[in-house]
């Protein structure tokens, strides 16, 4: 277990500095995306787009999930947890 989590915490502490982006990638991103990754950045109008519809999606499930955890609103009479059983 101490083996497994020294393993972890090593790779944890170097990942960062694998997943930025080298001198070549960083001159084939796009200003707004240099230093972020490796390789090429979006190719077109349509990857943009792809990339915001994607942004908008995990945005709105993450707010929805914090809602119905913060307020789940269970306290209807016919909710599951409120029947009792005779």
């Amino acid at each position: 277990m101490k083996r497994t989590n020294t393993y972890i915490a090593i790779l944890l502490f170097l990942m960062p500095f694998e997943l930025l982006a080298c001198e070549l990638c960083q001159q084939k991103q796009p200003k707004a995306l240099r230093g972020i990754t490796h390789g090429t950045g979006p190719n077109g109008d349509i990857d943009y787009i792809i990339i915001w519809g994607a942004v908008i999606i995990v945005a709105i499930t993450l707010l929805l999930s914090i809602k119905y955890l913060v307020r789940p609103k269970e306290s209807a009479p016919d909710h599951i947890k409120n029947v009792t059983i005779h």
